[in-house]
Formats: structure tokens, sequence, C-alpha cells
């Protein structure tokens, strides 16, 4: 494919022509490959909660030098907290959430941190507010969201069953739970902290995964409404067919979805940009599994039903049937024989009269008309 053969696909003048449903064991190899790691990354190394779930301490004085965020969390990271949510609220106030002062630092070392970060807004070490809080985000909070999950889970199962069959109820929740176990592994894997944020937009992602792949089942479902192009071309190629046609709207839809992300991921804030990277993640994902993931489970489940099965057997026969048979290696071809001259079959001899028979006269003509003078 040429770049401007390229550049017309991404226009839509033209559809392309991709063997997605062919090499399904690929997607499915580099599939497993990611959950594997993501998998990995969870067990070993697991998630880096905030202080949202976690508890910690809280940290709140008055700002009289004009210090930025960049330049308090400076003073943090000389103590193992680069990682804390530092906010500044009214403009001369600083509020610093991070975790419990107690866990990792001596009497001492807690004692000149407050002193740095009070010389360093102007302040009194004694004007700097220390407090221990609980997590915001408590057990109660995560079982509401587990049990409410697990509603629109099973929501949308029944829809997709409803709306289509259940065999693609089955691709798209295997694509959903796709897209969340690798989102969770990049965040485990790069020790990125997980914030209540972080939570709102992986339950976006699931509706962003699923919107792609009803589109996609929708135009998979009109295209095998035809038993002409499934006997052409077998449901396997027609989802093939049905891919190519809604592949660039995939992308386009993604990439106007990845742009806004990136602007938040780039210049927004810290607890925007925690949203916009779990957002990213997902996003991708999203866009890859319901092609590559969903579309190919759905295949693979309905190329097993019997009448699929014999319209791929029929298929396959028929090269079999218009396959001539070969010549054997250094034989000649057979000399063209002359054509046999055509035989003239015989005029029919008249019949024999039969014995006893009277000889048939001859017939005279009537005698011509004298003319009257």
């Amino acid at each position: 494919m040429n770049l401007r053969h390229a550049l017309d696909a991404f226009r839509g003048y033209v559809t392309p022509r991709f063997r997605i449903i062919e090499h399904r064991r690929w997607w499915a190899a580099l599939s497993g490959t990611l959950i594997v790691l993501s998998l990995g990354g969870l067990v070993v190394r697991g998630l880096n909660f905030s202080i949202d779930f976690t508890g910690g301490s809280l940290l709140q004085y008055q700002d009289r030098t004009g210090v930025s965020t960049e330049e308090v969390r400076s003073v943090l990271a000389g103590y193992g907290r680069a990682d804390a949510e530092i906010q500044i609220v009214g403009g001369d106030q600083i509020q610093i959430r991070t975790s419990a002062l107690t866990d990792d630092l001596s009497a001492d070392r807690r004692t000149q941190l407050i002193s740095d970060l009070a010389a360093q807004a102007g302040v009194d070490p004694t004007d700097v507010s220390v407090q221990v809080v609980g997590p915001t985000w408590g057990s109660q909070i995560s079982r509401q969201a587990l049990i409410g999950l697990v509603v629109v889970l099973v929501a949308i199962t029944l829809y997709i069953t409803l709306r289509f069959e259940w065999k693609m109820a089955i691709g798209a929740q295997v694509a959903m739970v796709h897209d969340v176990l690798i989102t969770a592994g990049v965040y485990a894997l790069t020790g990125r902290e997980v914030s209540p944020a972080t939570v709102i937009a992986i339950l976006t992602i699931l509706g962003f995964s699923l919107y792609d792949t009803v589109v996609i089942y929708d135009k998979v479902k009109e295209n095998t409404e035809s038993p002409a192009l499934v006997a052409k071309h077998t449901y396997s190629g027609v989802v093939n067919l049905s891919l190519n046609s809604v592949f660039m709207r995939s992308v386009n839809t993604s990439l106007v979805v990845v742009l806004p992300i990136l602007s938040l991921l780039l210049f927004g804030g810290s607890t925007l940009k925690d949203f916009a990277f779990a957002m990213l993640i997902g996003t991708l994902t999203g866009a890859y599994s319901s092609i590559f993931v969903a579309a190919p489970i759905l295949a693979v489940l309905k190329e097993r039903e019997p009448r699929y099965r014999q319209v791929r057997a029929r298929l396959e026969r028929e090269p079999e049937r218009r396959r001539l048979a070969p010549v054997p290696a250094g034989s000649e071809p057979p000399a063209e024989e002359a054509p046999e001259p055509a035989i003239v079959a015989p005029a029919p001899r008249p019949a024999a009269p039969r014995s006893g028979a009277r000889p048939q006269a001859k017939r005279r003509k009537p005698p011509a008309k004298r003319k009257r003078r």
C-alpha cells in the first residue's frame, strides 16, 4: 500500500483490504502477551493506591513567598514523598496529601520536613497543620462500585444478546475484560498512582470499548443477513469484509478522542493527568480490542455452527473439482489427429413394386389449348 492509497483509505475514498480474521492467531498471541505481562505486574508489583484509598497525612499552611507546586514537590522528594498530592487553594494556602508520615519517617525527620516546608513558604513551623486522615474511598464505596459494575455488565450482556445474539455478547465481554486488565497492568508496571480519577476513567473506558464493538457487530449482522454473500465468502470472510468497511471509521473515532486526552495529559494538573493517562491507555486498547479481539472471537464461535461449516467445506471442495489433472513430467502432449472425411450417405433407391401389383401408368400432360383465330 503506497502513501496515496493509504491517504485515500484514511479519507474514506477507498476501502482497505486487511486480512484481519485470517491472521487472528497473530492478534491472539499479541493480546495474550500483553495480558500475561499485565497479570505479572499486578501480582509482583501491585497497584500504587493513593491516599484516598489508604489514608495518610494532610499538611496545610499559608504561603507567603509564592512558591509553586513543583518547588514544594522538590522538598517532599527529599523525604520520599515525590508522589504527594499538592494543591494551592485560594492562591495562598498550600494543601499536601501524602502517605502517613509515621510510616517511614522518624520523629527527627518529620520535624525536619515540616521545618523545610515552613522555611520555603516563609512561615513558622508551628503554623504548619499536620493531620492524620482516613481513606476517602472506603470499603463501602468500593463495594457499591463493584455492585454497580456487575449490574452494568449484566445489563450490557442482555442488551447485546437481545439486539444481536449471545455469541456477540461473549466477544464484547472478553474485549472489555481485555481492556481493563491491560490498563491496570500498565499502572502496575509503571508504578503510577491509582486515584479515584483513575477508577472513573477505567469505568469510562468500558463504555467507549462497548460503543466501538456495537458499531462493528451491527455491520457484521447487516452483511451476514445476505445468504449469497455468506455462501461466497463464508462467515469469517463476511466478518472480514465488515471490519474493512468500518475500519477507518473506528480509527478516526479513536483519534478524535485521543487528541483532547493528549492535551489534558500534557497541560493538565496532577489530578487531570491521572484521569487522562488512564483514558489514553483505555482508548487505545478499546479501539484495538473491538477490531482484533471481539470480531475474531465472534468469527471462531460462528464457524463452529453446522451450516457455516458446510459452507466452508463446500467452498474448499470447489477448487478441487475445477482443477485439471496434472500432466506427467517429460511427457509430450498427443499430436493432433487429422479430421476424418465426412461420409456422404447415398441417395435412397426407389422401392421395388410389390408382387401382383399393377404397374403404375405414367401421367400424361393435358393437351395445350388451341388459340382461336
